[in-house]
């Protein structure tokens, strides 16, 4: 329990803290008109808010990472807490952060369009597809896992369900921001706090016992601890909890809303550090609730007992039969509101590739039609799949925009270490990975980690002392 309190302390120290010193670093200026007031167009650019902006961003970054991701990362044990506590803040707040600000500086770009000012030409076009891939597979994801849990709930066909969750996907993308999601968004994200709020109450004042972040434990605790190494794995399992590339894509889509530069910190650092306590939360109720993480771990490999299966039972068990509904409901809400603003991403980021103009229903039509074929032909592929294609192409989104986020810097001539490391350590993560893996090259683990080290080690000698500024 005391590693647990401690965690959760030392995050809401980092947004204040941390928080105030990234907000140095970028030099706001309050008195800046931001895109929301100069490009008004009544349909992505609207000023909204404080309060509805960060409710909208906490829900747009959550969806099922924090819930799916942190359960899944709990299996390696209380080490977890150490990647989601530092992760957040000295990762993914900071990714988070600088590409919400940047956006706005930009007057609103997506995140392509950032990277590319930063990182040339030929990487801006990579980003396009890239993005827009990801984005394609994150609402497929967020299609899935909803359908998932509600099929479990209501005995629903799953196919019906995908149909009904794509159906309200399709207004969501092309109806103006403020009709829609900023109306319902406020609510489903208070939902989802709650549901965190009573499961951190349950883990206080029930009968739990939280396994501690002691030398002891500070290991990898899996049942099959070989074939699924801490490092990279446990970084790539949990990404919204920590860092992840899928939050840059959502960040623009609130800078086009942000009114004044000072809201930034509130908005784009708080709702990270927000999603880490949540994450933090479930990965702790994850350990506990079955008695402990090999427990845990010999309960999720019996059939049927996936992390959804997980959700409903601790949700049921912990809060009760109302609370339970009301936990259920933020679990599906927050996915399902990720998915659709990823698939309004995507028509943004296309329209903006293209300069699209998106005043008019019929050429938002025209770009979302197509986007939504493609996605629904991807959800009849195995979800396992997707899933683990999504995991790293996510950690990756997030490294490029690191990398991007660090050349800014150093044209600013910042002291840029605080970016620099944050970008090494995520380029030997999805280096790693994407050698290690089966959806990748499949080679020896300790090959794989040379070959993440010495391409980290080049990149980060290549931009200390690179001089070019372009």
């Amino acid at each position: 329990m005391i590693s647990f309190i401690v965690s959760i302390i030392i995050l809401v120290l980092g947004y204040f803290i941390y928080g105030n010193y990234i907000e140095r670093k970028f030099k706001i200026d309050p008195e800046r008109p931001t895109p929301a007031i100069s490009k008004q167009d009544g349909v992505d650019f609207v000023p909204l808010p404080l309060g509805k902006i960060f409710l909208i961003q906490f829900l747009n970054i959550a969806g099922l990472g924090p819930i799916f991701g942190a359960i899944s990362g709990a299996l390696w044990g209380p080490v977890a807490f150490l990647w989601i506590v530092f992760g957040s803040i000295f990762a993914g707040a900071v990714h988070d952060y600088f590409s919400g600000m940047l956006s706005i500086r930009h007057g609103g770009d997506s995140i392509p369009e950032i990277v590319g000012k930063y990182l040339g030409t030929g990487v801006k076009y990579f980003m396009r597809i890239f993005s827009v891939v990801l984005l394609i597979l994150v609402g497929v994801v967020f299609v899935k896992g909803p359908a998932t849990i509600l099929h479990e709930l209501t005995g629903v066909s799953v196919t019906i369900l995908i149909t009904v969750i794509f159906a309200y996907y399709l207004l969501a993308t092309m109806i103006p921001i403020d009709k829609l999601i900023g109306k319902i968004y406020p609510f489903f994200g208070a939902s989802l706090l709650i549901m965190a709020i009573g499961l951190f109450f349950a883990l206080i004042f029930q009968d739990y016992t939280i396994p501690e972040l002691s030398i002891e434990n500070l290991k990898n605790l899996r049942l099959d601890s070989e074939k699924y190494p801490i490092f990279p794995l446990l970084f790539i399992t949990i990404a919204c909890g920590a860092i992840s590339g899928f939050h840059s894509t959502q960040s623009p889509l609130m800078a086009r809303c942000i009114s004044n530069e000072k809201d930034g910190k509130k908005v784009f650092f708080g709702a990270m550090i927000t999603e880490g306590i949540v994450a933090l939360i479930w990965a702790a109720i994850a350990m506990a609730f079955f008695g402990g993480v090999r427990e845990l771990g010999e309960t999720i490999a019996q059939e049927g007992h996936n992390a959804a299966w997980v959700v409903n039972v601790i949700c049921n068990t912990t809060l009760g039969k109302i609370g339970g509904i009301l936990a259920i409901f933020g679990v599906v809400a927050a996915p399902i509101t990720s998915g659709d603003t990823a698939f309004r991403s995507a028509r943004l980021t296309i329209a903006d590739s293209f300069n699209f103009d998106q005043g008019k229903l019929l050429k938002r039509f025209i770009i979302t039609i197509p986007i939504f074929i493609i996605a629904f032909g991807i959800t009849q592929i195995d979800f396992a799949i997707v899933w683990r294609y999504f995991g790293w192409s996510n950690q990756m989104l997030a490294t490029v925009v690191l990398w991007a986020i660090a050349v800014y810097v150093k044209q600013k001539g910042v002291s840029y270490w605080f970016i620099l490391t944050p970008s090494a350590f995520m380029t030997s993560v999805v280096t790693t990975y994407i050698f290690v893996a089966p959806e990748g090259f499949g080679l020896d683990y300790s090959l794989s980690l040379t070959i993440g080290i010495l391409v980290t080690i080049t990149l980060s000698l290549w931009f200390i002392f690179s001089k070019n500024k372009n």
